[in-house]
C-alpha cells in the first residue's frame, strides 16, 4: 500500500529538511547536508508514486549518513 504524500513530508521534516513553496501542488525541500533539493508534488491526501517514495527514502538516508560521518 503506497504512503500518502503527507507521510513523506513528515519523514522529510523529521530528517531536518526545510520546506520551500513551489508552483501549484509542488513543494521543494532543502537540507544543508543534502546536495540539491527534493521536489514533492501532489496533495497531502494523495497516494505517493513509487519514485517519490524512493527519492525521499534515499534523501533521508543520505542526510543520516552525512550526520554520522560528521559526528565521528
Amino acid at each position: 500500500m503506497p504512503k500518502k504524500i503527507r507521510e513523506l513530508k513528515q519523514l522529510l521534516k523529521k530528517a531536518g529538511f526545510r520546506e520551500r513553496p513551489g508552483k501549484g501542488s509542488h513543494t521543494n525541500w532543502i537540507h544543508p547536508l543534502y546536495p540539491g533539493k527534493v521536489t514533492v508534488s501532489g496533495k497531502d491526501g494523495s497516494d505517493a508514486k513509487p519514485y517519490q517514495e524512493r527519492e525521499i527514502t534515499n534523501a533521508v538516508k543520505t542526510v543520516r549518513e552525512q550526520q554520522q560521518n560528521g559526528s565521528t
